[in-house]
């Protein structure tokens, strides 16, 4: 069965630990493994490896030796309490033996979890799990976490925000990567440790990154400068350096969003980014008008990317967004 972000967000808080397994796939590895791993806290309790009650099964191995899935959700645990059979990186090369698992899973057998990555509507996993009447498959998609989650996050670091400091975590979750996001959760549980007042923006400024990916600073900081000229040169160093085309768009939507949310709303804090000041000027000189174009530049370069009809490299599509936007950014 398919669960919707709503439903699987629920789920994963409060699993049944009477179903046969969940599948969990998207094309961000993090994000996966952030929920897979709130997942198997809420079905099998911390303390679930220690008493062998998980067996963790990497795909490749699963290849070699088809049979270790069925024997691992058919294997009598020394204790009490539910288990689970997790398959890490799954895809259809491991179809058969998942599929076999599901087929033969019995009550009191051991869940069946599986993650992957961008798996297609015609993968053979993804088939299995969203059809099957007792297991269910959840897609991870790249939103940041809703307020939700946010406040879930809060709730089990013991912080008590004030409005302000919830807004604020609200724009630094859109502005950092999940597993960023969760460190700096972390972060601000420790520097609050024993300080029973209200959460600030104070404490989350005391904690919070200054910076994601410095060289994909600097491509963002160009376009957003209107620097036509160095767009060139520096997405060749970045190219040169593995950085794929799909990371640089999702950072340029990240870093025009901060800039039309600052633009929006003058004097308001900036949270996630290496120089407030930097950008405070960058957001002043685009205004929200311009930034709103920009920004239908990006998702359209975004879906561009992820669309099997794409006509160009990746790199090539968003090198000339970025000069589009370099072009939009100089005009008065």
């Amino acid at each position: 069965m398919k669960l919707n972000t709503r439903d699987a967000n629920a789920y994963f808080a409060r699993p049944d630990p009477d179903k046969t397994g969940l599948l969990i796939f998207g094309a961000d590895a993090m994000r996966v493994a952030l929920k897979r791993q709130e997942f198997l806290k809420a079905l099998l309790g911390p303390n679930a490896e220690e008493e062998m009650r998980l067996t963790r099964i990497p795909a490749s191995e699963l290849r070699r030796d088809p049979a270790m899935l069925m024997d691992a959700i058919k294997a009598v645990g020394f204790f009490p309490g539910p288990r689970a059979a997790f398959v890490e990186d799954a895809n259809d090369t491991v179809a058969k033996p998942v599929m076999d698992a599901l087929a033969d899973w019995q009550p009191g057998d051991a869940q069946i979890i599986v993650t992957g990555g961008d798996l297609k509507k015609t993968s053979k996993i993804r088939k299995a799990f969203e059809t099957h009447p007792a297991a269910y498959a959840a897609a991870i998609y790249d939103n940041p976490p809703d307020r939700a989650e946010i406040e879930r996050m809060l709730t089990e670091a013991n912080l008590q925000p004030d409005g302000d400091a919830m807004a604020a975590l609200t724009d630094l979750a859109r502005a950092l990567d999940p597993g960023d996001f969760r460190q700096t959760i972390e972060k601000v549980s420790l520097y609050k440790l024993h300080d029973d007042s209200p959460l600030t923006t104070d404490d989350i400024a005391a904690c919070a990154p200054t910076s994601t990916e410095a060289d994909v600073d600097d491509i963002l900081h160009v376009v957003a400068e209107a620097r036509a000229g160095d767009i060139g040169p520096v997405m060749s160093k970045l190219q040169a350096q593995g950085v794929t085309a799909v990371t640089l768009t999702i950072m340029a939507i990240r870093h025009f969003r901060t800039l039309y949310r600052v633009a929006a709303s003058p004097g308001a804090p900036i949270y996630g980014v290496r120089d407030r000041d930097r950008v405070a000027r960058q957001a002043n000189s685009w205004g929200a008008a311009k930034l709103e174009t920009a920004l239908s530049v990006l998702v359209d370069t975004d879906l561009t990317l992820r669309s099997a009809a794409k006509t160009a490299p990746g790199l090539a599509l968003v090198e000339r967004a970025f000069i589009r936007l370099a072009i939009l950014g100089a005009q008065r």
